[in-house]
């Protein structure tokens, strides 16, 4: 159980911009958490995409503490090895063009966001976005998430944004014009539940950047590194955008994120367009090759394949059973719907159990556990999620 002096003083101390599950971890080992009593839980959330490579990643920890004796951080004025090197990596893996380092996701979006209006200048400012889709919750990037409920308290917001229904081919059609600095998406919308977009709308969707001028941009966020297989998401969809956004995973749980462009726009941003203070420091990218080092294995992309087909086709039948609705996701990146039970009850029983989940809305389970994640673990999610969901299903 948690300790209410501790819940007290988050309250005293905390802005109250969270629901915090009733439990403190102290402790991560690869896919497993242990809280201040020493219980071990498998997680299923992985910091939301960010612990990949899983916790205490000994490549990782190393890595930072190396770093962190020799050189933390000096800013963007001066050259250091770990950031160019990371750079690299991720350029040769992937669009092949330049980086731009920053903090975080939010901050990643916000960069593509204003690349994309650089490049258009002042006669393509229009964007356009994705219903339900997640981007961050800065201006720029809140501007960008086409969710009202997580907008309308701080309007008015960035102008020019427009929205379509998720997979909708006719209303991207209409939204994509000369006027269109860039085309925004996930190719996987993890905040709302796990929906993948069809391939289709993907590829009209590079049809209509390529035939109006604009720039496709690629959130991979969440679904990059691996998450679903490949190391992009993109690299199994047969569309490659001009531009991506990196974040979470990449630095292994330390923040780092990143934006990518193709070679035809890797020179948009001039000096002083854009910047950042802490973005690309040697501690960050030392995490991040750590990382990336791990992540870049065909063994443990099959593995991801593997395993999330499995925890796919053991949830389907649940589904078959009447006991959920649909299951939805590529790799270790899952939705569930429920049919019955409140996603929430499910989440509380499941943390009772030791399994630690998410819930995304009042039916819906994400499953976003560390890649590392083995076998056995994943046959004890299973095994909890169908006992949970019985045990929560009214009548």
């Amino acid at each position: 159980m948690i300790d209410e002096r501790l819940v007290m003083r988050a309250e005293a101390a905390l802005m109250p911009t969270y629901r915090r599950q009733p439990v403190q971890f102290v402790r991560g080992e690869g896919a497993l958490l242990f809280d201040a009593d020493g219980r071990e839980y498998v997680d299923c959330v992985a910091g939301i995409s960010m612990a990949n490579i899983g916790h205490a990643h000994p490549a990782v920890a190393e890595a930072v503490a190396r770093q962190a004796a020799e050189l933390v951080n000096v800013s963007n004025l001066f050259y250091t090895e770990q950031q160019i090197e990371l750079a690299e990596w991720i350029r040769d893996r992937s669009l092949g063009g330049k980086v731009f380092f920053c903090n975080s996701g939010a901050e990643a979006n916000e960069a593509a966001l204003k690349l994309a209006r650089r490049r258009g200048g002042a006669g393509r400012t229009d964007v356009v976005a994705i219903v339900e889709g997640f981007h961050g919750r800065t201006y720029g990037a809140l501007s960008l998430t086409g969710q009202p409920d997580k907008q309308d308290p701080f309007r008015p917001i960035v102008p020019g944004v427009h929205h379509v229904p998720r997979n909708d081919a006719a209303a991207l059609e209409a939204a994509v014009t000369d006027s269109t600095a860039a085309v925004f998406l996930e190719t996987i919308q993890g905040e709302c539940g796990v929906h993948p977009l069809d391939s289709e709308f993907l590829r009209l969707a590079r049809d209509l950047a390529d035939r109006h001028g604009a720039l496709l941009v690629f959130d991979e966020i969440q679904t990059g590194l691996a998450r679903t297989g490949p190391l992009f998401s993109y690299q199994e969809l047969d569309v490659q955008p001009d531009v991506m956004t990196l974040a979470k995973s990449l630095g292994g749980g330390v923040p780092i994120g990143a934006v990518i462009t193709a070679p035809e726009f890797a020179d948009t941003f001039r000096p002083g367009d854009h910047g950042s203070t802490f973005a690309g420091g040697s501690l960050a990218c030392a995490a991040g090759l750590a990382a990336t080092r791990v992540l870049d294995d065909p063994d443990l992309q099959e593995s991801v394949r593997a395993l999330g087909a499995a925890m796919r086709v053991a949830f389907a039948g649940l589904v078959a059973a009447g006991q959920a609705r649909e299951v939805r996701g590529r790799g270790l990146m899952i939705g569930l719907d429920l049919n019955g039970p409140s996603a929430a009850d499910v989440v509380s029983r499941l943390l009772q159990e030791g399994i630690v989940v998410n819930n995304t809305s009042d039916r819906t389970l994400r499953f976003l556990p560390p890649l590392v994640i083995t076998e056995d673990q994943v046959d004890r999610v299973i095994a909890a999620v169908t006992r949970a969901i019985g045990e929560t299903t009214p009548g």
